[in-house]
């Protein structure tokens, strides 16, 4: 989170209206404080269940899932990759 919570915040301020900041970094911190929980949860519950290997497996699992649809929207958007 350290190295792209920066990044996300200056993309949500490059991207808003000025009269709009505080709905906006509101809703973003909203977003982003319900997928911390979410992601807490399930690692916590596979860590009970199955142990640390199932939950750094699982990820292992969701990285290698983003990295691959990062890599699909890229071939099929290619002028996104030019900003």
């Amino acid at each position: 989170m350290a190295f792209t919570q920066g990044l996300l915040a200056k993309l949500v301020a490059d991207t808003t209206p000025a009269p709009l900041y505080g709905t906006a970094f509101g809703l973003f911190n909203l977003f982003s404080g319900v997928a911390v929980l979410l992601a807490s949860v399930i690692a916590g519950t596979l860590w009970d269940a199955f142990g640390a290997p199932a939950t750094f497996l699982a990820g292992a699992a969701f990285a290698t899932a983003t990295a691959l649809g990062l890599l699909a929207y890229r071939t099929r958007h290619p002028a996104a990759e030019q900003d």
